[in-house]
């Protein structure tokens, strides 16, 4: 028999003839792992998990057209921000973000006031799917906007008494001094330009400044308005923060010196309440991880150092026996450090799969998305249930090389 099997034989022989000894080094290691494993794969898939929800609850970049790019300046009355320049902050964060810019989720405004029962309100053009996908939060009551339709927010819907289904006579404002647009014959329908009548398809519930808002698509603006093409007020742009924080991309927005064509600047502006509070949550989870992790590898060591000293106590006569035949301090150390890893390495398995199952049953339980398997991750905690059990074994590995055989013998 070669030296090698020989060893994988008295390895096996050791452990078969302590299994209840084994059982629970190996519990301990299996428990470890467990926790670990769920704990790691949660705290790494939460934070993209989390990001993706939290980009359903609106925008985290806003850009505005100002014409002193300095960060205090205001938004520019009048100025406005063209295609050209939104499709350049796209690009921006695109390489930021390293996506593509189709990759950022954005939706533009155009604002102007009309007036709707004699009283002067805001109404919104919007891009309707791209407005419906970026605020998954919007409580809309009714349906989203179509041709001939309009979306208004409660607080309009309160003051004028409209309601789904309702048709409402809406008069174009100048914004430079709020007075009725020309109103000239079209095509010989009873509207004239800057009057139209739209139907109410739903109501917005934000309790934001979004109820105040009449929204419509932005082809029904330019047609109220008569102006094709005059640019957006504000621009929402919803940044992945697994990839790059707002504040860099806000940052990065800011220095490309970004121009309309006309030459109105561009100033990108943080929602803090977002991405702050989305940070925070992640901050804490990981502190958390940390905190359980050094509990559970103590708790681990602890486990697998006592059932080693343990078996070395139970093992002294047999240790003092082969170190009188001649076995050196070297290959008792080996085979009991050996042990110790195969014991490590059975509870990583078992708690890796148990600690996956927790993950995906958190995944799938807490975010609706179950936790996809992470190989790396696996490897890595079995390497960790492995130096684990070696390391709470070098205490009890250290004495058994120590046993003097004389006196072991001498009390046989």
């Amino acid at each position: 028999m070669s030296n090698g099997r020989m060893f994988l034989a008295m390895l096996l022989g050791a452990l078969m003839r302590r299994r209840g000894r084994a059982a629970a080094a190996i519990g301990s290691s299996a428990v470890g792992a467990a926790t670990l494993f769920c704990l790691a794969a949660v705290c790494l898939a939460v934070p993209a998990q989390m990001s993706e929800e939290m980009r359903q609850y609106g925008a985290n970049v806003i850009l505005v057209p100002v014409a002193d790019t300095s960060p205090t300046a205001e938004a520019t009355q009048g100025a406005r921000l063209d295609e050209t320049s939104l499709q350049a902050a796209q690009d921006v964060l695109g390489s930021v973000a390293q996506a593509s810019s189709g990759d950022v989720r954005s939706a533009a405004y155009r604002y102007e006031t009309v007036r709707v029962n004699k009283s002067a309100y805001l109404m919104g053009g919007i891009d309707v799917e791209a407005t419906r996908a970026l605020n998954g939060h919007w409580e809309v009551d009714g349906a989203w906007p179509g041709d001939g339709e309009v979306l208004i927010g409660t607080d309009v819907a309160s003051a004028t008494g409209l309601g789904i289904g309702d048709m409402v006579n809406v008069e174009y404002l100048s914004t430079d001094n709020l007075t009725l647009g020309s109103v000239v014959s079209s095509d010989g329908a009873s509207q004239a330009q800057g009057e139209r009548r739209w139907r109410v398809a739903g109501t917005v519930d934000t309790g934001g400044r979004e109820d105040d808002i009449i929204y419509a698509p932005l082809a029904a603006l330019e047609d109220l308005t008569g102006t094709v093409g005059a640019g957006y007020d504000v621009v929402e742009l919803s940044v992945d923060t697994t990839t790059v924080s707002a504040a860099r991309a806000v940052q990065d927005l800011n220095d490309a010196g970004l121009t309309a064509q006309d030459g109105t600047g561009l100033r990108a502006q943080e929602i803090s309440k977002i991405t702050s509070g989305n940070m925070r949550i992640i901050a804490m989870l990981n502190t958390l991880f940390w905190v359980v992790a050094v509990v559970v590898l103590a708790l681990t060591l602890v486990g697998v150092s006592t059932t080693m000293t343990v078996i070395v106590s139970e093992r002294k006569k047999e240790i003092g026996l082969r170190k009188a035949l001649g076995a050196s301090a070297f290959s008792i150390g080996a085979e009991f450090y050996t042990e110790a890893a195969v014991m490590g390495l059975i509870g990583g398995l078992l708690g890796t799969a148990v600690g996956y199952a927790m993950a995906w049953a958190v995944g799938a339980g807490v975010f609706e998305r179950p936790i996809a398997f992470s190989w790396w991750l696996a490897l890595c905690s079995l390497a960790l249930s492995a130096a684990v059990a070696v390391i709470a074994a070098s205490s009890p590995v250290r004495r058994a090389t120590r046993i003097d055989p004389a006196v072991v013998l001498r009390e046989e």
